[in-house]
């Protein structure tokens, strides 16, 4: 996936060079090499684990504040998705936000006094706060929690939708039996 989060981010910057993913894999090849599709490789394996950790803790939470008694029940189940991707989205910004620097290397802080890739986890910290201080950390928050509400929401109301149907039905067949 590093490789694709790398040109994805490329494309979407603003004024990006690149017009087609062709365009853009081919010029990062040449330019920077392979080590360039895996340059975030550690900061996304980081955030990953506190992301997907906070994420089922708070889900986890919610449901018992939701809906103690565990049964099925799709408005408890929307609820608790949606709030648990908003507070793992929201604590693993700064390691997004490390993670977008490492993958574009943006212009702006590598033309403030920094010379060269920014690369690893501690380099793209130390850049973040450099070019913009600990409020940078937080840059894209609210757009991170807003994308992360709906996708959290609904796969964890599709999970729980199948898993009150496998037991239901498992629970009919041995009934049945």
């Amino acid at each position: 996936m590093n490789p694709a989060e790398v040109v994805k981010q490329r494309m979407q910057m603003y004024n990006s060079p690149y017009h087609r993913v062709t365009d853009c894999v081919r010029a990062v090849w040449q330019n920077e090499g392979a080590g360039a599709f895996y340059r975030s490789y550690t900061t996304q394996l980081t955030m990953n684990v506190p992301f997907q950790a906070i994420h089922f803790m708070t889900y986890e939470f919610l449901q018992e504040h939701f809906n103690p008694q565990r049964r099925y029940n799709p408005s408890s189940h929307v609820l608790s998705g949606a709030c648990a991707g908003a507070v793992a989205a929201a604590a693993t910004t700064p390691l997004d936000v490390c993670k977008t620097l490492l993958n574009t290397q943006e212009s702006l802080a590598l033309n403030s006094n920094i010379t060269g890739h920014i690369t690893g986890m501690a380099s793209a910290f130390r850049t973040v706060y450099q070019v913009g201080g600990v409020t940078a950390y937080f840059r894209g928050v609210q757009a991170r929690v807003i994308y992360q509400i709906p996708s959290t929401a609904i796969a964890w109301s599709v999970y729980e939708f199948f898993k009150y149907l496998i037991t239901k039905r498992q629970e009919e067949w041995r009934a049945g039996k």
